[in-house]
């Protein structure tokens, strides 16, 4: 996909970088698409996130593998 289509992120020097959408499941399993945006470039960091209807901006990344599995 062409990054043309995604918004300029406006938070670092990058000038090829872009927010790109996540998306996750909700509490009952149902989709929530665009629940994030990360920028595309690896220095940056910047990343917006929607949490119980509440946008939180810059959260520290945690990497997925590092994580414990749910019981």
């Amino acid at each position: 996909m062409d990054n043309k289509n995604f918004p300029p992120c406006l938070d670092c020097d990058d000038e090829d970088a872009v927010l790109v959408p996540l998306s996750d499941f909700g509490g009952q399993g149902a989709a929530v698409h665009y629940k994030a945006w990360v920028c595309t470039s690896p220095e940056c960091d910047y990343n917006i996130k929607i949490r119980n209807g509440e946008i939180h901006e810059n959260e520290p990344i945690i990497q997925g593998n590092t994580r414990r599995p749910r019981q």
